[in-house]
């Protein structure tokens, strides 16, 4: 018998004339069989729970308070920026140059102090 003649049936090696030839096939071993146990025991239930009308005032009053303090700095803050004085040509310079609406120039100049080089080196960062 040739080795060209062993033909693989079934994972056993047999030959042409159908004899067994014993050689020991590896059986593949399962990498993860210990894990599937642990997953069948895996379930997507939550026991649920009932949320208290209190939990829910609660929470919006936090929402609401946040907001309101939020709008009181942006209000405080453009009070701020009010106060400082602006020259109307340093403001036409940055519409022209910058091309863009004179409340967003007139707001950088002010952010700048007036100080139309910052403001316009802001606005091109």
């Amino acid at each position: 018998m040739s080795a060209e003649a062993n033909q693989r049936v079934n994972g056993v090696d047999e030959s042409a004339d159908g004899e067994d030839v014993s050689k020991p096939v590896a059986k593949k071993v399962a990498k993860h069989d210990s894990g599937a146990a642990d997953l069948e025991k895996v379930t997507d239930f939550e026991e649920e729970r009932e949320i208290s009308s209190q939990d829910l005032l609660g929470a919006i009053t936090m929402i609401g308070d946040k907001r309101s303090k939020e709008t009181a700095e942006r209000v405080a803050r453009m009070n701020e920026l009010a106060k400082v004085v602006i020259n109307k040509e340093d403001v036409e310079l940055i519409i022209k140059e910058m091309e863009i609406p004179r409340s967003t120039a007139e707001l950088k100049l002010r952010e700048c102090a007036g100080n139309v080089v910052d403001a316009l080196i802001a606005l091109t960062d």
